[in-house]
């Protein structure tokens, strides 16, 4: 079996498609994970994915993530 050939995504281009707050988007894949944007602003509950993993990589803006005991800020 051939792998697929990797293509190039454009991060800005694509969150510049939607503007709908906290309704992710697949743009891409990486080893048999999706690769999702979303847009959010205000508070954005904890939540968690049992068979899932995520990672947060901010564009614009800032946050502070709660977690279980401490807070990572991204400013």
């Amino acid at each position: 079996m051939v792998a697929p050939t990797p293509q190039k995504v454009n991060i800005i281009e694509k969150f510049s498609l939607f503007h709908v707050h906290y309704e992710p988007r697949i743009v891409g894949e990486l080893n048999g994970q999706m690769v999702k944007l979303v847009k959010f602003k205000g508070p954005f509950l904890w939540h968690s994915h049992e068979a899932e993993d995520e990672m947060f990589l901010v564009v614009n803006g800032s946050f502070t993530m709660q977690l279980r005991g401490r807070d990572v800020e991204r400013l």
